[in-house]
């Protein structure tokens, strides 16, 4: 059986060192692949994919246009508005797998319980972070962006799910107090926010890895801070994944492992 990551970079996607490790870990005969898809080229593929496909995961720029070819959507996919992961069999079942990700990413950091929530960005992971400090506890978060599109989608998640969300400048956000931070920004949009970090009280859970840390990680770290990589959160959604596609628990120890052994081949951090 196959299975594959699609979108648009993939070429160094950690994704298959996940789900391998996991295939040998249950003593299964699987495979599972990286294939370069845009937007354009998805229906195609999907069109293409025989009874050998268990499914496939799916990536940047993806996660929105999948809609169109699902069959059926799990309940965090439609409130999130984001597809992380399409299931074959007698249907084509949606998935988003990047909120249990982030719940099971910071609930194995320690935490279990939280009120309030700090996210840097608007887009597709930042609706599933704000889903998933909602699944922790949270009922005020705070969304420090730039694109009011974005904003008001995310605004409506939160009326969906019974948050009370503002949006907010950088200074009036109160970031330094909140139970918890979600950078879900590109590599470097905050190396110089990094510089205002002083003695944080909450957690920092930064999406991005390569590199880790990255500045504001480090800053977070340097000043008493925990942090959690976004590697954690990775591998937790792959695992979800590989429920999914293989009705079997994921073995995320192996998971785990295999993914420090790539890192430490590449030459980057492990968690």
């Amino acid at each position: 059986m196959r299975a594959a990551v699609l979108g648009s970079p993939v070429s160094h996607s950690l994704s298959p060192v996940l789900h391998n490790a996991a295939y040998a870990a249950l003593n299964l005969d699987h495979s599972y692949s990286a294939i370069e898809t845009n937007e354009s080229e998805l229906g195609a593929f999907l069109e293409s994919v025989d009874s050998e496909w268990l499914g496939v995961s799916l990536t940047m720029p993806l996660k929105e246009v999948a809609f169109e070819f699902a069959d059926s959507c799990d309940e965090l996919a439609k409130i999130t508005g984001a597809i992380n992961a399409l299931v074959f069999g007698s249907e084509t079942k949606a998935f988003n797998t990047d909120v249990l990700g982030i719940v099971d990413a910071l609930t194995e950091s320690g935490i279990d319980q939280i009120s309030t929530g700090v996210i840097f960005g608007s887009g597709a992971t930042a609706r599933s972070s704000l889903v998933a400090l909602h699944r922790l506890g949270a009922n005020h978060v705070t969304c420090v962006a730039r694109n009011q599109s974005d904003i008001t989608r995310l605004a409506g998640v939160a009326n969906d799910v019974g948050i009370d969300l503002k949006s907010t400048e950088l200074s009036n956000s109160e970031w330094m107090s909140s139970d918890v931070v979600i950078n879900t920004t590109p590599v470097g949009v905050l190396d110089e926010i990094a510089r205002e970090v002083y003695a944080p009280s909450g957690i920092l859970l930064d999406v991005v890895y390569n590199p880790w840390p990255t500045q504001l990680a480090a800053s977070w770290a340097v000043t008493g801070g925990a942090i959690v990589s976004g590697l954690s959160m990775l591998l937790h959604q792959a695992g979800h994944q590989v429920t999914l596609m293989t009705g079997l628990p994921a073995p995320i120890a192996q998971m785990r492992d295999a993914l420090n052994a790539e890192l430490l081949s590449r030459g980057l951090s492990t968690i």
